[in-house]
């Protein structure tokens, strides 16, 4: 026959089990109740102190009571309403710079004093008094061997920063001495004495910091055996202290290093990035120079080609030109073809790659000014050269940018000054070139001539501009005030020198 008594308890089992959660289910409710309770009642005070340490932050808004103006509630419930706006034309109230949470100040003041030179002095000073304000509490004398001890094993911590090792030695040697000794342990000697534990596992090397730990435990242990100065604290207490300290520094110490490795990466990521935006830049620049030539030469290129074309066909197609007329085509005609060999040239410095002079012949250099003054007197101007100082060759670059300078302020002296006296200067100078092109603008009234002149060929300054400053020279260019117009520019020649 069988029993009935494990089916009860079978049964029984799960029902007891079901009430005893229904029962810690109901304790819990009540107790989460109450919870609430006492949180609802202490909101406005928490609410008060959270804003008095972090601030308060703009109040959320409400609807407006009964139809009246914009409503705002604070963290204890209280509505105000917003101030009306400032009226049209009526000066706005000054506006408040945001105020620094207090418990931010007081961060940002701990870390500022924290960085000082004072920081050490000032809490190992700190320290060393708590220490002579604990010897009276357990009955002993601040003018006393425990004293003494007391003040070894604190007041070296002021120069923590500046000789760590030296002062964590006389520490950890009065600390010592003063617990097998036998004299009693006191509570900022203890702190002294785990603080500078901390701080040499904080900067020795891992190595060190292990024979640092070994050491520790074993004069704990050795001051447990031979004196009754830890018989107050268990030994387990004494022990799980003296390694959390080194722990606790040695880890301090793998968070700095860390942290300086993600610096350093960051660094290097910045120095990488900046490389690439360069090398990006200076992609871009070469794909525009490359539109550019390739516009020059499929547009400019083309029409210029054209007009010189048709001007040395003319005399050919139409037989009844005057020979005035048949010199002016070949004129033209000679023009385009200078002006094809210019465009030439100027692509071929496009294309070039950065940094590389580019090899174009036949390249226009000083020694041509002659033919450049002679042109310009062929064309109705009146032009003299000087040149001053031991001429030398010089390097393409220079020559070709002078020569240019020149012809180009030649070229607005014709065009805002017809008939105006041009001075042209060279200087050669020890280490550079000084270029000086003057006219009296006497075919004008003076302000109208350098007004105009300023205005109308601001291209051509920039021009001007740019090829000297390319090369580390300086240009100007402005009114004279005796009249006239003046165009000057340095350009350097010590590191252009043929040799």
């Amino acid at each position: 026959m069988t029993s009935d008594k494990p089916d009860f308890l079978h049964e029984a089992g799960p029902a007891a089990w079901r009430m005893a959660a229904q029962v810690v289910t109901a304790v819990g409710q009540v107790l989460l109740w109450i919870l609430t309770g006492v949180g609802r009642l202490l909101r406005p005070i928490t609410s008060r102190l959270v804003a008095a340490l972090y601030g308060r932050s703009t109040p959320p808004a409400v609807p407006p009571p009964y139809g009246g103006p914009p409503a705002y509630a604070t963290p204890d419930g209280t509505l105000f309403t917003r101030q009306p706006p400032t009226p049209a034309g009526a000066p706005a109230p000054p506006s408040r710079p945001p105020k620094t949470p207090p418990l931010l100040r007081w961060v940002h003041a701990w870390r500022r004093f924290g960085e000082s030179w004072a920081y050490g002095p000032v809490t190992g000073a700190i320290l060393a008094v708590a220490a002579l304000i604990e010897l009276p509490l357990h009955h002993l004398q601040v003018v006393s061997l425990p004293g003494a001890f007391a003040l070894a094993a604190t007041l070296p911590l002021m120069f923590r920063r500046e000789s760590l090792r030296p002062a964590s030695a006389i520490v950890l040697g009065a600390l010592a001495a003063s617990l097998l000794s036998g004299q009693q342990v006191l509570l900022t000697t203890a702190f002294a004495g785990l603080y500078t534990l901390f701080l040499l596992a904080q900067q020795l090397p891992r190595q060190s910091t292990g024979v640092l730990g070994v050491c520790s435990v074993v004069a704990v242990g050795v001051v447990y055996l031979a004196s009754g100065s830890l018989d107050d604290i268990p030994w387990l207490a004494g022990f799980t202290a003296v390694i959390a300290a080194i722990g606790l520094g040695d880890a301090r110490r793998t968070v700095e290093t860390a942290e300086a490795s993600v610096d350093e990466e960051r660094e290097r990521s910045s120095e990488t990035l900046t490389q690439l935006n360069a090398a990006q830049r200076e992609q871009a620049i070469l794909r525009e120079r490359a539109r550019i030539a390739r516009e020059l030469h499929d547009v400019v290129a083309h029409s210029v080609s054209m007009i010189a074309v048709q001007a040395e066909t003319a005399p050919y197609t139409m037989r009844e030109l005057s020979p005035e007329a048949k010199k002016g085509f070949g004129e033209i005609a000679g023009a385009a073809r200078e002006a094809l060999e210019e465009m030439r040239r100027l692509l071929t410095v496009l294309r070039a790659e950065p940094g590389a002079e580019p090899e174009v012949t036949p390249q226009p250099r000083l020694d041509r000014l002659g033919e450049l003054i002679d042109s310009h007197r062929g064309a109705g101007g009146e032009a003299r050269l000087t040149v001053r100082g031991s001429a030398r060759p010089l390097s393409t670059t220079i020559e070709l940018s002078a020569y240019r300078i020149v012809q180009e302020a030649l070229t607005n002296a014709r065009r805002h000054a017809p008939g105006a006296q041009v001075n042209v200067e060279l200087e050669y100078q020890g280490d550079r070139l000084a270029v000086r092109v003057t006219d009296d603008g006497s075919t004008a009234p003076p302000t109208t001539v350098n007004d105009g002149r300023t205005k109308v060929m601001g291209h051509g300054l920039v021009g001007m501009r740019e090829r000297a400053t390319m090369l580390g020279g300086r240009f100007a260019a402005g009114p004279r005030p005796e009249g006239g117009f003046a165009v000057q520019a340095e350009l350097p020649v010590g590191q252009n020198r043929r040799s």
